[in-house]
């Protein structure tokens, strides 16, 4: 597609500014409706009744007693969701995932639900559902299930992208190589090489408020679904799919969302909502407590990574390689794509080589996690990079700066970058007054670099012009951070008028056409795209509206600053239109005034960011203290400074955690340990510093207000920005995130006894 970029680099009124955002007194003072506020007359509550076992065979499920229980309306197993995917692969994974099909493959494996009255009657009927198991051999570590001896997940699941195809199943879903140049020609060049492995734990996004849904099916099919969501019209499809619907009849309605941060991309409960409603024919409630969150919603991988790096003395990477092990959960996924895509994008390595492993084991289904995949990628990379600076005598930056990626280079997944800010970042960080600040006793510094790819997609709009001159914006991306403050400066700055004078809102799936779910940091970038096209497109008819007014063509109009200019010296005399006075006379020259957009938001722009981390590492405890944090990132152009600031610290903030803390543990038993925000550490206010900030504007030609989409890159550099500062302050290379105390103190223990 072939954009208008003649707003690059205007003088805008709007954008850029640092506004209020609409949705925020609603949030503060309780009044905004999320997932759980929704509510309907006749209303059930719904429970899931979830395996104890990380693996084994259902034999039975005995649901008499709990139906004879008084107040319980319906009771649900697999046979309620029938096999409707026709051959589908990926979505009968997804219904599996949603309801146990003859085995649990997970602690947290849903085998049967039930709909009762209120949430006591619920609770008693689970536990008067009999089901009996036969336990099978679990595995929960990623390089344990690519053992030759593993218990295998799936019986039909061969290895894709090896040649010849596997005769015999395992629980390796696909291979994937990703690279370019000699990497053995490489590696022959260099005067240094360096090996390291690497293990990241599994993490969970955190989000404050558990998933939640309201569904009501009707016995004429049609049906209605209220859900805390990323995306309501995929939720619309995969729902519809699953339960044999009619899409035009399901219609889902997102609420206000407490965080997501790609884990309210899948459908979880929904489908076990949407069949307990048909089967009582009354609305239920399905609301999952914080452990069942933990327990059976989509964390991110564990990975297993080993990294190969040679560079000259004089700091040129001569050749790379990196091979990645990604644990998807209990179905496979295609986490180490992402991670072969990413591992070096930062960098213009003339011979490498990613090979990512995709693996299955009896954990929950794994789900996106803000730039998902790169931030493990990012660790090992990163770390390696400052273990080559060290051995041959050079400053990190000025290694990353000789060869950081620019404009012309390939990225390793294939594409040739146009202009990007990595080197921009990276010259920040170097001259940024927190890399003069001394360091005092048992601190130290690192600094990592980051990135991801973002994405477009399908978007639709519709923006109608009142007959007071206000504007209602109706958008489909689900807004998870602000989007709809900045889609309302977007299409004030198109139309001329204030920021006040436009509502946006965010429509169900039967009031716009498909949009695509809100991730891959598509919001702002691909709705701000339809609508800067459609406000052009309503320009284009009050342009019209105004010919009509002053009874001259419509080529001798213009559209300056909000008003309607007649030009040309026969029309001089004619005053300016405003758009509100246009507005006003609406029904007497043709009618509602309105713009409407559909597109395929292409050429999104690679998003990059360069961090700086100080820590303290305590000698006697091993606990690591982030003192002060600086996210320097391209942001192509910043609609709102105040929300594009957010993104990053909040991102940052997110990888502090999983750096240095946050973890799932499971036992030897095959159960997770920690289902709960006692025991999963995430971070708190006291455990973190201000997070400092520097927004840099590269724009991408691709856009025409230059926007890259900026909510996940800087969850990438913080895991190698820890990692560094922590062995710039004590001298071990830490190698296993998080890294916790008892890790630190280990390896503090090893150095003092070596």
């Amino acid at each position: 597609m072939a954009h208008d970029n003649r707003y690059v680099d205007k003088d805008y009124k709007v954008v850029g500014s640092r506004y209020t955002r609409p949705d925020g007194i609603d949030k503060v003072t309780g009044k905004a409706r999320y997932g759980a506020d929704a509510s309907a007359p006749g209303g059930l509550v719904g429970r899931v009744l979830r395996s104890p076992h990380p693996h084994a065979k259902i034999l039975k499920i005995d649901t008499a007693k709990a139906e004879k229980l008084q107040g319980v309306k319906a009771i649900i197993t697999c046979t309620d969701l029938p096999d409707l995917t026709n051959g589908d692969q990926g979505m009968a994974h997804i219904l599996e995932n949603c309801m146990a099909r003859g085995r649990a493959l997970y602690d947290g494996h849903a085998v049967a639900a039930v709909a009762a009255v209120d949430e006591q009657i619920a609770a008693k009927a689970l536990k008067l559902i009999d089901v009996k198991y036969k336990k099978l051999p679990h595995v929960t570590d990623v390089d344990d299930a690519m053992r030759p001896d593993a218990p295998v997940l799936h019986e039909n699941m061969f290895t894709r992208g090896v040649e010849p195809t596997p005769t015999a199943p395992s629980n390796i879903s696909a291979r994937t190589q990703m690279g370019y140049g000699d990497v053995d020609a490489g590696f022959a060049e260099a005067d240094v090489i360096v090996e390291r492995s690497y293990k990241t734990e599994q993490t969970h996004q955190g989000y404050i408020e558990p998933h939640a849904c309201l569904a009501s099916v009707n016995p004429d099919g049609t049906a209605e679904l209220w859900v805390t969501t990323q995306g309501h019209f995929s939720f619309r499809n995969v729902c519809a799919t699953l339960l044999g619907l009619d899409m035009a009849k399901l219609k889902v309605t997102s609420s206000e969302i407490g965080g997501g941060f790609g884990g309210k991309t899948h459908v979880w409960a929904e489908p076990v909502a949407l069949a307990l409603s048909r089967k009582a024919n009354r609305p239920v409630k399905l609301v999952m407590s914080r452990e069942e969150v933990f327990r059976a919603s989509g964390p991110t991988s564990s990975t297993s990574i080993d990294i190969k790096m040679g560079a000259k003395k004089d700091g040129t990477i001569t050749a790379a390689v990196a091979e990645m092990r990604y644990q998807g959960g209990a179905f496979p996924g295609t986490w180490a794509m992402l991670g072969c895509m990413t591992a070096f994008a930062c960098y213009d390595i003339r011979n490498n080589r990613s090979i990512g492993w995709d693996v299955v084991v009896n954990r929950p289904k794994v789900a996106a996690y803000r730039a998902p995949s790169a931030p493990m990628a990012a660790f090992a990379v990163e770390s390696t990079i400052d273990v080559i600076a060290k051995e041959i005598g050079q400053s990190p930056i000025d290694v990353r700066l000789k060869n950081v990626a620019r404009e012309g280079t390939q990225a390793p997944y294939g594409p040739t970058y146009g202009p990007i800010g990595i080197e921009n970042t990276l010259e920040a960080v170097k001259s940024h007054p927190h890399m003069r600040a001394k360091l005092k006793k048992n601190q130290g510094r690192g600094v990592a670099c980051g990135f991801w790819f973002n994405i477009g997609g399908q978007t639709c709009v519709d923006l109608n012009i009142g007959v007071d001159g206000t504007v209602n914006l109706n958008v489909g991306t689900v807004d998870v951070g602000g989007a709809r403050s900045s889609m309302a400066m977007i299409a004030a700055e198109e139309l001329g008028i204030a920021y006040d004078d436009v509502k946006v809102s965010i429509g169900d799936t039967a009031s716009l056409g498909h949009n695509d779910t809100t991730e891959g940091s598509r919001g702002t970038f691909s709705s701000g795209m339809a609508t800067i096209f459609a406000a052009r497109d309503a320009i284009g008819v009050l342009k019209q509206r105004a010919a009509s007014m002053w009874g001259i063509p419509l080529e001798d109009v213009e559209w300056q600053g909000g008003q309607a200019i007649a030009t040309g010296d026969m029309h001089s005399n004619l005053p300016a239109l405003t758009l509100k006075e246009i507005a006003a006379k609406a029904g007497r020259t043709g009618g509602p005034i309105a713009g409407h957009n559909e597109i395929v938001a292409d050429g999104a722009g690679m998003g990059f960011a360069s961090h700086i981390c100080d820590v303290e590492v305590d000698p006697e405890t091993g606990r690591s203290q982030v003192v002060r944090y600086t996210v320097v990132q391209d942001a192509g152009k910043a609609i709102n400074p105040d929300y594009v600031e957010g993104q990053f610290q909040g991102a940052a903030a997110q990888g502090i955690g999983w750096a240095l803390n946050e973890e799932y543990i499971y036992g030897d038993d095959g159960r997770l340990q920690n289902a709960g925000f006692l025991d999963y550490r995430i971070p708190v206010c006291s455990d973190m510093p201000f997070i400092d900030t520097q927004i840099l504007e590269v724009p991408n030609p691709n856009h025409p207000y230059g926007i890259r989409g900026v909510g996940e890159t800087s969850i990438v550099p913080p895991l190698g920005a820890v990692g560094n500062a922590i062995a710039d302050a004590t001298g071990v290379r830490m190698t296993h995130a998080p890294m916790s105390p008892p890790r630190v103190l280990s390896a503090l223990d090893a150095r003092d006894a070596g």
